[in-house]
C-alpha cells in the first residue's frame, strides 16, 4: 500500500465524525462497552494508542463491535505496525514519522496518519504521497492560527490536529478548510470508564458529533 493509497484510506476514517476520540484503556473490560459507547453517539473513528499492556487486546475486541473503525494510535517502530495490523488495526497514527515506520506501513499494507508539526515536516511527507496528516502537539504548536496560515502555501495537506484539543477548542480547527477531523481524549474521560458510565461518554460522544453536523 503506497503512501497515496494509505492517504485515501485515512481521508476517509477522518471524514467518518468530526472528532476522532484518542483513547488510553488501562483495563481490558473497559474495551468493548466504551466502543460502544462511542460509536453510538456517533463516533466511529476510534484510536487506541499503544501506551499500556492491554492496548493490542484492547483493538482486537473493539475490532469486533459493529460500526466501529479501530485504529491503533503512538505507532513508533516496525514492530508496532505489525503488531497493530495484526490485532485487526485498520489504520494507524503516529506521533511523527520516520522513514522506517513509513516502509513498514507499506509493508503490512496499514494506512497511516503520520505527525508532522514544522512546514518542512508536512512537505517531506506531501513529496512521499501522504496529503492526510496528523498535526501533533497542536495546542502547543501553533495550534489553529498556524494550520490556517500554512494552508495557503500547501493546500494540497489535509490535516487531523490532536494534542490539548477539548469542546471548546475543537471548533477553532474545524472551521478552517484543511481540517478535516481533531483528535481528542476529553469524550473518554478516566473517571467514566473507571466508573462504568457510558451513558455519559455516549453523551460527550454526541456532543463532539454536533460540532460539525
Amino acid at each position: 500500500m503506497t503512501p497515496t493509497e494509505q492517504s485515501a484510506h485515512a481521508l476517509a476514517v477522518c471524514r467518518l465524525a468530526p472528532v476522532v476520540p484518542v483513547l488510553v484503556i488501562d483495563d481490558i473490560a473497559h474495551a468493548k462497552p466504551l466502543a460502544e459507547a462511542l460509536v453510538a453517539g456517533g463516533l466511529p473513528a476510534l484510536e487506541v494508542t499503544l501506551r499500556t499492556p492491554c492496548a493490542l487486546d484492547a483493538i482486537r475486541i473493539m475490532a469486533e463491535v459493529s460500526g466501529g473503525h479501530v485504529g491503533a494510535g503512538t505507532l513508533l517502530t516496525r514492530a508496532d505496525v505489525k503488531a497493530a495490523k495484526e490485532a485487526g488495526a485498520t489504520f494507524g497514527v503516529s506521533p511523527g514519522s520516520t522513514p522506517a515506520l513509513i516502509d513498514a506501513a507499506c509493508e503490512f499494507d496499514l494506512p497511516l496518519l503520520p505527525g508532522a508539526v514544522t512546514a518542512s515536516e508536512i512537505m517531506a511527507l506531501l513529496e512521499l504521497g501522504f496529503t492526510v496528516q496528523k498535526f501533533f502537539p497542536a495546542e502547543q504548536s501553533g495550534g489553529a492560527a498556524f494550520l490556517k496560515s500554512i494552508g495557503s502555501p500547501l493546500p494540497q495537506v489535509s490535516f487531523c490536529p490532536t494534542g490539548g484539543i477539548g469542546l471548546k477548542t475543537a471548533p477553532d480547527y474545524l472551521g478552517l478548510k484543511n481540517i478535516l477531523c481533531v483528535g481528542g481524549s476529553w469524550v473518554a474521560p478516566k473517571e467514566a470508564m473507571v466508573a462504568g458510565d457510558w451513558a455519559k461518554i455516549t453523551t460527550l460522544a454526541a456532543e463532539a458529533k454536533a460540532l460539525r453536523s
